[in-house]
């Protein structure tokens, strides 16, 4: 019997293309050697997806961290010019200003079942999120609790050890097959595939196009 649901954060209940996003994209093209926004996407999620992978155990590190070194090493090879501190605040912004997808207050309104985030933020800007949107999940989750980031099954462990479930007991939904659906499966949690903008199909996966479907 299911008892809990597992919620990602980014990309599942915010939105990742939003004004905060758009505003540091914006400022890296003008303050770079690098013109084009989607390219500086790239390098960006490529670093903090490298970053995320060695921090961990003894060498976790929090985002605020992880965002320095990637400003630093933007500045060596890109030509980074502008005010980093200015950039930074932006970059918090993203973490805890980024909109709700329309189907997740009433998702968190109408559940019976006690709602976890689980994210790769820090617990502090999840927590401020959490609060300025109105949202009360049972817990939250944050990669620094475990000392591990997604996809890594530390933080799915941590998670079930704070709901008090086991693996059959809960439903994890995300909307990543590498952060998400990959490491819930392999640990025997339900995965289930959220798809808001086209129909998608992965076998042996349930996939949604809203959370409304999950109620």
């Amino acid at each position: 019997m299911t008892k809990a649901y597992f919620l990602d954060y980014t990309g599942t209940m915010v939105q990742e293309d939003e004004p905060y996003t758009r505003q540091l994209l914006e400022y890296f093209v003008t303050h770079s050697n690098i013109n084009d926004p989607q390219e500086i996407l790239r390098i960006v999620w490529e670093m903090v997806k490298t970053l995320e992978v060695q921090s961990h155990g003894d060498a976790f590190i929090k985002n605020d961290v992880k965002v320095d070194r990637i400003l630093e090493y933007c500045v060596n090879e890109y030509g980074l010019n502008g005010d980093l501190e200015h950039m930074h605040r932006i970059w918090r912004n993203v973490w805890v200003h980024a909109p709700l997808f329309d189907d997740v207050k009433p998702f968190f309104e109408r559940s019976k079942l006690p709602i976890y985030v689980l994210s790769n933020d820090d617990l502090y800007y999840l927590e401020e999120s959490m609060k300025i949107k109105g949202l009360k999940p049972a817990g939250i989750i944050s990669a620094e609790m475990a000392r591990a980031c997604k996809p890594d099954r530390a933080i799915f462990e941590k998670a079930m050890e704070i709901a008090g479930v086991r693996p059959d007991e809960v439903i994890h939904i995300g909307d990543s097959l590498t952060s998400d659906i990959e490491p819930a499966k392999l640990l025997g949690i339900t995965p289930v595939y959220i798809s808001r903008k086209k129909d998608v199909k992965i076998e042996s996966v349930r996939v949604i196009r809203s959370l409304n479907e999950l109620l």
